[in-house]
């Protein structure tokens, strides 16, 4: 599914405006230690996959939906890596929708299934190599989380507050 029935409730309202979305991202690790990218099909750029939060959804039930209907698989949320948001979250789509999302990423396994693009969202994927992504056409906001989360870290991870109070 490309947009929720909500999302598309709201596009009818605002346009092509700027919305603030909450978001679920998913850092996929094989038993190789590598990351699983995807290429969204509508930006050309491989990213972490995920997607948006609808009304009235828990953000982990998000992420176990998103990764069903993009990959074709099931996953256990394990730990959440951190929360990210701010411009180098904002994305602007080819039909001129704007969003700024704010997502939290999961550490998350695959319980059942191999993944399968689903050919709406997500063109085709592949596991990387921490790192790998150095030399990659990724997209901006998952080059930003990829530097800044520890998948060994004990405590989740999120950029500092831009100014002291």
């Amino acid at each position: 599914m490309a947009i929720s029935a909500y999302l598309k409730w709201l596009r009818q309202r605002v346009g092509h405006a700027l919305v603030l979305m909450p978001a679920v991202t998913a850092v996929i690790v094989d038993e190789e230690g590598r990351i699983l990218l995807v290429e969204d099909i509508d930006t050309d750029w491989w990213t972490l996959p995920g997607g948006s939060i609808d009304p009235g959804e828990r953000p982990a039930d998000a992420l176990v939906r998103e990764m069903w209907e993009e990959l074709g698989v099931d996953v256990e949320p394990k730990a959440v890596l951190g929360v990210f948001g701010g411009p180098e979250l904002v994305i602007e789509y080819r039909n001129g929708d704007r969003v700024e999302y704010v997502t939290t990423v999961f550490a998350c396994r695959i319980t059942a299934g191999d993944p399968v693009a689903d050919g709406e969202e997500v063109a085709r994927f592949r596991f990387i190599v921490p790192g790998d992504h150095e030399r990659m056409r990724v997209a901006p906001w998952t080059r930003h989380i990829l530097t800044r989360i520890d998948l060994r870290a004990s405590e989740a991870r999120f950029d500092p507050p831009a100014r002291e109070l």
